[in-house]
C-alpha cells in the first residue's frame, strides 16, 4: 500500500489492485449498471446498489467530490415479454417497477445516486452513437437491424479475458440469418409484431439493444474515460465487454479507467436470479429483518466474493446490528479521545482504502466496540464516523418508543414477576416478542427493545 490517503481498487481488466487516480483531480465519476425493471428487485440486485453507494460515501469521506450514476434499463426484451404476459402496456409496467425499485432502495436508508438515467429518455444519444459506429465501419444495418462487428475491435475480449472462439452473445437464433458473423451483437432492433413501444431511426422503427443503452447513458452523464465502471460479475460478459468495445470503436478511447465487479448473491449454491426461481425480494427481506440488517449482510463479505444467502446469515447480520445499537447506549457524545480506540479507527479506514474491504473494516469496528466496552463512557465520534461511511448511522439513534399496548403487556409481566408467577411472565414475554419487541429486566424495572 502507499501513503495514507491512497485508495486502491482491483481493476477487472488488468486483474491487479491499482491506485485510484482520478481523471479530474479531486473528482470521481462512477457508473454502475442498475436493474432491468420488469419485476421488483431481489436482494441480489441490491448488492451493487449498496456497494457503489457506500463506495461513494467512503470516497467523499476521503475528500473527493463523487458523481454516482446508476442507470435504469426500461427498454428491454424482458419488459416486453413480462408486460405481454400480463396483458398490459410495457411502458406502464416499466413505470410501475421503476417506482417500486426506488421505493425498495429508498428503504435501505443509504441515499440515492446523483443521476438515474432511463434508457427510454436517452434514445437520441443512442441513435447518434450507433450512427457513429456505422460511419466508422464498426457496425452495419440489415433489414432495420443494426449489428456491431465484433472482429473490428482488436481489443475485444481484453476485459473479460475470453477468447473469441469461446464467446456467445446470448442472443440465440435472433438475427442469426442477418449477422455477418455469429459473434456480432445487436445495436438496434427493428420493431416486431407484439412490441408496443418503438422509436424512429435512420434504419426504421425499432428500439436499442441493451449494451448500447449503457454506453450512451454513461457517456451522457460522465463523458468518456470516467473513473470507475461497476456492476455485478454476471455482467462482465457480454454486457460490459460490449460496452467497452462500442466506446473504443466509436470514440477511439476507453469508456472507463477502471472496472469493478461485485460477486453474486448465491442461494442453494447458484446465482440468485428470477430465471432460476430462487429469489428473495428486497422489500420482503427488509420487512422481515430491517434495513440495517440487510445493509450489514450485504457488506459482511468482500464485494468481489460471492455471498451466500441464508436465514442464518441474515440472523447473524441482525445480531451484529443489535450489538452495535446496544453498545452505543453507553457512549457519550463527542470526540473519542482514547488513543487505543483511534488505532482501530485508522485500521477501519485503511481496510476500506485497500480494495474497499468492508468485511475487514467491520472487524476493526468490532474491535473498537470491544475496547470501548472497557472504558468509562467513551465518546462516540469514531463510531459515528465509521457507521456513516457504512450507511449505518441510524444505529446511533435512540431506540424507538414501544407502543402503548406493548408497554401495557410489559407492565403486566412485571407485576406477574413480583408475584412470582413466572409461568405468566414467560407467556407475556412471548406475546411481547410476537409483537416485535424484547423485554429486558433492569434495575429500574424493565426496558423494551425492538427485535
Amino acid at each position: 500500500m502507499g501513503e495514507a490517503g491512497d485508495i486502491y481498487l482491483e481493476d477487472t481488466r488488468t486483474g491487479a489492485i491499482q491506485q485510484l487516480r482520478a481523471r479530474d483531480p479531486g473528482r470521481v465519476g462512477i457508473y454502475a449498471c442498475g436493474p432491468t425493471v420488469y419485476s421488483r428487485i431481489h436482494i441480489g440486485n441490491a448488492r451493487p446498489f449498496v456497494v457503489f453507494s457506500l463506495l461513494k460515501r467512503f470516497l467523499e469521506h476521503e475528500g473527493y467530490a463523487v458523481n454516482l450514476v446508476i442507470n435504469i434499463t426500461d427498454v428491454n426484451d424482458k419488459i416486453y415479454d413480462a408486460a405481454a404476459a400480463e396483458g398490459r402496456p410495457s411502458a406502464e409496467l416499466a413505470a410501475e417497477m421503476i417506482a417500486a425499485y426506488r421505493a425498495d432502495t429508498d428503504a435501505l436508508g443509504i441515499g440515492r445516486p446523483d443521476h438515474e438515467p432511463l434508457a427510454s429518455e436517452t434514445i437520441g444519444p443512442i441513435v447518434d452513437y450507433i450512427q457513429a459506429l456505422i460511419d466508422t465501419g464498426h457496425a452495419y444495418s440489415v433489414d432495420g437491424d443494426v449489428y456491431f462487428r465484433v472482429r473490428s475491435d482488436k481489443g475485444y475480449g481484453t476485459l473479460s479475458h475470453r477468447l473469441l472462439e469461446n464467446m456467445d452473445q446470448g442472443e440465440g437464433l435472433e438475427g442469426a440469418d442477418r449477422k455477418q458473423d455469429a459473434l456480432d451483437f445487436a445495436l438496434w432492433k427493428a420493431h416486431k409484431p407484439g412490441e408496443d413501444t418503438s422509436w424512429p431511426s435512420p434504419w426504421g422503427e425499432g428500439r436499442p439493444g441493451w449494451h448500447i443503452e449503457c454506453s450512451a447513458m454513461a457517456e451522457q452523464c460522465l463523458g468518456v474515460g470516467f473513473d470507475v465502471h461497476g456492476g455485478g460479475s454476471d455482467l462482465l460478459f457480454p454486457h460490459h465487454e460490449n460496452e467497452a468495445a462500442q466506446t473504443r470503436a466509436a470514440r477511439g478511447a476507453e469508456l472507463a479507467r477502471l472496472w469493478m465487479h461485485n460477486g453474486m448473491i448465491q442461494a442453494t449454491g447458484e446465482k440468485m436470479a428470477k430465471s432460476v426461481g430462487n429469489i428473495a425480494s428486497l422489500h420482503e427481506v427488509i420487512g422481515q429483518y430491517g434495513a440495517e440488517a440487510v445493509v450489514m449482510y450485504l457488506i459482511s463479505g468482500h464485494y468481489r466474493q460471492p455471498l451466500a444467502y441464508s436465514q442464518e446469515a441474515l440472523d447473524q447480520a441482525r445480531a451484529n446490528v443489535k450489538r452495535i445499537h446496544e453498545a452505543t447506549r453507553r457512549l457519550s457524545p463527542g470526540e473519542t479521545g482514547d488513543s487505543h480506540l483511534r488505532t482501530f479507527r485508522g485500521a477501519f479506514f485503511r481496510a476500506l482504502a485497500n480494495d474497499f474491504n468492508t468485511s475487514a473494516a467491520l472487524a476493526e469496528l468490532n474491535n473498537w466496540l470491544g475496547a470501548a466496552a472497557h472504558l468509562e463512557a467513551p465518546g462516540d465520534g469514531d463510531l459515528r464516523e465509521m457507521l456513516a461511511v457504512l450507511g449505518l448511522e441510524s444505529l446511533l439513534d435512540p431506540p424507538p418508543e414501544a407502543p402503548a399496548g406493548v408497554r401495557a403487556l410489559a407492565e403486566e409481566r412485571s407485576t406477574a414477576r413480583s408475584l412470582r408467577d413466572f409461568a405468566a411472565a414467560d407467556e407475556l414475554r412471548e406475546r411481547i416478542a410476537a409483537l416485535g419487541w424484547e423485554v429486558r429486566d433492569v434495575a429500574e424495572g424493565f426496558e423494551l427493545l425492538p427485535l
